[in-house]
């Protein structure tokens, strides 16, 4: 991972966003991301298609849903930096998680295969 990439990818609010969100919550899926944001569905996933494309998430399908987590090959330095960032900063995301408690009939997800 080139670190000028990874910090360009933290830049941005609404990716910043996503990735907290997703480490806090191990993966989730568009519509959940959606909900707990509050922004439209081409936007998040124009986001996490930069994130994947920069080798950020890794993502799986399950029947109709597709549920993104942080890629488990990122550099432990990544991976740390994104640890501390969320612990430090919970507050940063704090309605968004509200917001997905909030959120009904979120989809089931079957064990991480991988």
């Amino acid at each position: 991972m080139n670190p000028v990439q990874f910090y360009k990818c933290l830049a941005d609010d609404t990716r910043l966003r996503t990735l907290l969100l997703i480490a806090h919550e191990g993966e989730l899926c568009v519509c959940e991301l959606t909900a707990a944001m509050g922004l439209s569905q081409p936007k998040i996933s124009r986001h996490l298609a930069l994130l994947r494309g920069a080798d950020l998430l890794r993502d799986r399908r399950q029947g109709q849903w597709i549920f993104y987590r942080i890629n488990p090959e990122l550099g432990s330095w990544a991976k740390s930096i994104l640890q501390d960032t969320l612990q430090a900063n919970q507050h940063f995301i704090a309605e968004d998680l509200r917001n997905l408690i909030l959120m009904g009939d979120r989809p089931q997800r079957a064990s991480l295969c991988c």
